[in-house]
């Protein structure tokens, strides 16, 4: 496994893509608001500069030319919001009063910058200025402050950078932490795929705990393992039973065929080999009913599924079987369900059931009492099939064996069959995704098998 490496994660570089985007956004509001905000005061201004030349041209007209330098002294000495400085100057462009400075002196709009004195020292003051004509040839420049508009942006500016530098710091500081805890949670998942390539099956993936998107794709890969589990556990299984239970037939084979060699006559060979063709049929059926496990595993044959009447299936089984089951001495009754239907393969279920009946009717005494039941969907949506008998039933520390390849009980060792019977109903149940359990009748076995 790589060591793991917080800055070169996916979810650092993803948190790095949106503190850039977000950094990216932070200067283009910045500039829109900037510019907003310069236009806003610069409409103010215009405005506080017209209101003001008109004041003071109405002055003019209604004091008389000489009290207008009065009027501009005045206006320059008030203390107002908004301050304003003033130039006036006669036809010879010689000035009267104001603080401007003559070069200043020109008509309509225009910026002008001049030196101020304060406090701190002296700098420069950019001003938004207005000449007007008057009507006696003089010129009256009135200016507003820019400056406050300025230094607004300038204080913005800096907010906005500010604000975008430590949230972007923020966001990458979070998107480490997230690939630092990200990376941790993937090693622990990692260190679990790599037992599990080293046999150990039982290994599960742990949940990230970080979203439940990752946690939903943890469950469904555990379950996928457990599935895999299952199968390997099967194999394994099929494997060991198949060199063991195919011994000794195979061997009880060869001691025939060199009886056959050795010992018999030419009258009985023929009656000796029709035998061992039995015998050797026998194992090509063992063989068969593999293989027909392992195809319904795999879970292909659910492309066959279409819509089943169970209640004409069941009902046709059980007619077809109580001849048989009667003439063995046992009495079958058959109760089922009116119009149930489910979805599946008709040949397959038809098989498991049958598979059960024989069962029943093979392991039970003369006499005994085979039940197969049709229970319709009850509020959960699932059909159940139903086989009891009252015979000696299955031991509870066999109930979790017999559905394994090729078990056999104790009772049943002395009885013909292979132990592949309950084996097959149990592949056709999963294919069907539905559940089979073993009740104790009291006397009997119940078998109950539950269809969705």
């Amino acid at each position: 496994m790589h060591p793991s490496r917080p800055f070169s994660s996916g979810a650092f570089r993803f948190a790095f893509l949106l503190a850039s985007c977000f950094a990216l956004g932070s200067m283009g509001l910045l500039l829109t608001v900037n510019h907003l905000i310069e236009q806003y005061i610069t409409e103010e201004l215009t405005d506080g500069v017209e209101t003001e030349t008109d004041i003071l041209k109405g002055e003019q007209s209604e004091l008389g030319q000489a009290e207008l330098v009065h009027a501009i002294e005045r206006h320059a000495r008030a203390v107002r919001d908004t301050s304003f400085r003033y130039l006036l100057l006669d036809g010879k462009r010689q000035a009267l009063t104001g603080s401007l400075p003559v070069s200043s002196g020109v008509s309509g709009w225009h910026r002008i910058t001049v030196t101020a004195h304060d406090e701190q020292g002296d700098h420069s003051v950019s001003l938004l200025a207005k000449g007007t004509s008057l009507s006696n040839g003089w010129l009256l420049v009135v200016a507003g402050d820019l400056q406050d508009s300025r230094e607004l942006a300038w204080q913005l500016r800096r907010f906005t950078a500010l604000a975008g530098i430590l949230i972007s710091l923020l966001a990458l500081i979070g998107g480490l932490g997230v690939g630092s805890l990200f990376l941790r949670r993937l090693d622990e998942t990692n260190r679990s795929i790599h037992r599990i390539i080293h046999g150990h099956f039982s290994e599960r993936l742990p949940r990230f705990g970080l979203s439940p998107e990752f946690d939903d794709l943890t469950d469904n890969l555990n379950r996928m393992l457990e599935r895999i589990e299952v199968l390997m556990e099967g194999l394994r299984q099929v494997s060991t039973d198949v060199a063991h239970d195919l011994r000794t037939p195979l061997t009880r084979l060869r001691h025939r065929l060199e009886a056959i060699r050795y010992d018999a006559s030419p009258e009985e060979i023929e009656a000796r080999v029709e035998g061992c063709v039995d015998q050797i049929d026998d194992i090509i059926r063992i063989f068969a009913s593999l293989l027909r496990i392992a195809t319904l595993e795999n879970g292909k044959a659910r492309a066959n599924f279409e819509t089943v009447d169970l209640s004409g299936l069941l009902g046709r089984l059980g007619a077809a079987f109580t001849p048989a089951i009667e003439d063995g001495g046992r009495r079958l009754t058959v109760s089922i369900a009116p119009n149930v239907e489910v979805q599946g393969d008709r040949d397959l279920i038809a098989q498991a059931v049958t598979n059960l009946l024989e069962n029943a009717a093979r392991h039970t005494p003369m006499g005994s009492e085979v039940k197969l039941d049709l229970l319709g969907p009850d509020h959960g949506h699932t059909t159940r099939i139903v086989i009891e008998d009252n015979g000696p039933g299955i031991p509870q520390e066999d109930r979790a064996k017999v559905f394994r390849r090729f078990f056999r009980g104790e009772r049943s060792r002395t009885t013909p069959g292979s132990g592949l019977g309950l084996a097959l109903v149990s592949a056709i149940v999963q294919l069907h995704e539905g559940a089979i359990e073993l009740e104790d009748a009291a006397p009997g076995l119940r078998v109950i098998v539950s269809l969705p």
